[in-house]
């Protein structure tokens, strides 16, 4: 049985080199060593895999069935090693190209101006684009390579995809701040029954994230308005004095003031997906990498 115990990386370019080359001279030039540099190297190997591995013809040397055996194995390897050596060398500062991020309205104003800092200082060569996300087209565009990742909640993520936690957000209430205060100390039922927007981003309707809650509640929300992005919401909130339920982190807001509610709404995840086929790309591993850094789970 083969001692693989005692393989060594020189060895298996040395195995590779013979079995593309089939000569020991050529072996050896390509990899810049001397032929008995090469000759000591084979009788390891010979040693290690229990076989002679090259036999010696009028033209070089020709490789034994075991040889051929190895063959793809050991080109897999080096292979592998490779990609080590260039992540472990990997530069930003060389990076160029371009990576296309599709972002939620809430993402573009939460997520993306602290992820894009770094990535302008780190990799200034870098192109960026940042598309509306489209959660019916959202599949398709990643499998097609049109989006390398999106910024969203996991429920528009097909279960395929792999994905990071960024952190838990959660809903809070909020009005403008000049009324602010007849809404504070208030039940939910009548926090339910006062005038409301939602933000409705994927699709028009007058629905929103904390509709299920206060029915399990036993209330309906009185829902008047919807608008398609979170931009709009506090001029609006401002100017018709209705509530709304905003995730935490796009307060503080000069307009808006948050309103104590008896209970706290459940949180929820905010992610970062991709496709698999970019898994194994440097700039995307490098910008989850960053993503992590932003974001460090507890």
């Amino acid at each position: 049985m083969a001692d693989i115990s005692k393989l060594e990386i020189k060895q298996l370019r040395v195995l590779a080199a013979l079995l593309q080359l089939h000569s020991l001279t050529k072996a050896a030039v390509k990899l810049g060593i001397t032929q008995q540099a090469v000759s000591e190297q084979l009788k390891k190997l010979r040693d290690i895999f229990q076989d002679r591995l090259f036999i010696r013809s009028s033209h070089g040397v020709v490789p034994t069935p075991k040889a051929q055996e190895l063959a793809p194995k050991i080109q897999q390897i080096l292979m592998a090693i490779g990609e080590l050596t260039e992540l472990a060398e990997f530069d930003p500062q060389r990076l160029n190209g371009v990576y296309k991020i599709s972002a939620s309205d809430y993402a573009m104003r939460v997520i993306l101006p602290s992820l894009l800092v770094q990535i302008r200082q780190h990799a200034p060569h870098l192109k960026i684009i940042i598309r509306r996300f489209e959660s019916d087209n959202l599949n398709q565009l990643m499998a097609t390579g049109e989006i390398d990742l999106a910024l969203t909640f996991p429920a528009f993520i097909p279960l395929t995809c792999p994905s990071m936690l960024l952190y838990e957000e959660q809903h809070v209430c909020v009005a403008a701040k000049a009324i602010a205060n007849q809404y504070q100390g208030l039940s939910l039922k009548q926090i339910a029954a006062a005038p409301q927007l939602v933000i409705s981003p994927s699709r028009a309707s007058l629905k929103g994230s904390a509709d299920e809650w206060f029915a399990g509640k036993g209330f309906q929300r009185n829902i008047i308005m919807s608008l398609p992005s979170f931009s709009a919401a506090p001029d609006c909130i401002e100017a018709m004095g209705v509530l709304a339920f905003l995730p935490s982190r796009m307060l503080p807001n000069d307009k808006l003031v948050e309103v104590a509610l008896p209970e706290a709404l459940p949180s929820f995840e905010v992610i970062a997906a991709w496709h698999q086929r970019s898994s194994q790309t440097q700039v995307h591993q490098w910008i989850t990498g960053l993503l992590r850094q932003l974001y460090p789970q507890k």
